[in-house]
């Protein structure tokens, strides 16, 4: 009996797609009972990723704005107070921040102004896809459905967050790096105390956690990109 292309192209078993989340578990949409057996490939943030950005969006919308208003958010400014008088204290931490700077015509400050501002709006678009694109998910093994987002918008969500992250921990170290290569040039003055309290702690946390979104979100798309490349599901470590 002679089997024809066409024959054994429609006996052919489909690709499976794989499902993953920040938590590296496997999920089927709900809807996907509906007489589809695909699972499609999800993603929901962690609680760690979405207490990182309720905390830190605020901080940045707010220091982006002191950088791209100056000089009307510093000390003698119209718009200093009340919403901006903490960086009275601060630009004599950071001179960064402080009229040493402004009046040398420094643009790094305001180059990162504008950074932060592109990241914020990235990191506002993966909040905006989390809260509107997403659908109740079932965990597969039992458990509580879970909010996620599936297929396109989890992919294209991932990408941005990652992205967004990315560019705020480089920009970090960037911003580190400069202080070290001019010789402490702009914190230098203050005491050992004063360096760990106001400025190493409070910027540290810029590198941990961006550090932490890349190594989870870049687990995702590593994951996913061998699952499509495969066809076999693999978590992401």
């Amino acid at each position: 009996m002679v089997t024809t292309r066409s024959a054994r192209k429609a006996t052919a078993s489909p690709s499976p797609v794989a499902s993953f989340s920040s938590t590296t578990s496997f999920k089927t949409p709900s809807r996907a009972s509906r007489g589809s057996s695909k699972a499609l490939w999800t993603h929901s943030p962690s609680r760690a990723t979405l207490a990182w950005l309720a905390l830190s969006l605020p901080l940045v919308i707010w220091d982006t704005g002191y950088v791209l208003l100056r000089p009307l958010t510093m000390e003698g400014g119209s718009l200093h107070w009340p919403l901006y008088t903490p960086y009275k204290l601060y630009g004599e931490v950071d001179h960064v921040y402080g009229w040493k700077a402004f009046e040398a015509r420094n643009g790094f400050t305001a180059a990162q102004g504008a950074l932060n501002a592109v990241e914020t709006l990235m990191y506002l678009a993966y909040l905006w896809l989390y809260a509107f694109r997403s659908a109740s998910v079932a965990v597969k093994g039992g458990g509580p459905p879970v909010k996620a987002l599936s297929g396109r918008p989890a992919a294209m969500a991932v990408l941005i967050a990652f992205s967004a992250a990315v560019m705020t921990l480089s920009k970090t170290v960037l911003y580190w790096l400069n202080e070290y290569f001019s010789g402490f040039d702009n914190i230098g003055h203050n005491s050992t105390q004063d360096l760990v309290l106001l400025w190493i702690i409070p910027n540290g946390a810029w590198l941990i956690f961006p550090t932490y979104m890349i190594y989870a979100m870049g687990g995702e798309i590593v994951a996913g990109l061998t699952a499509a490349s495969t066809g076999v599901p693999a978590k992401s470590e």
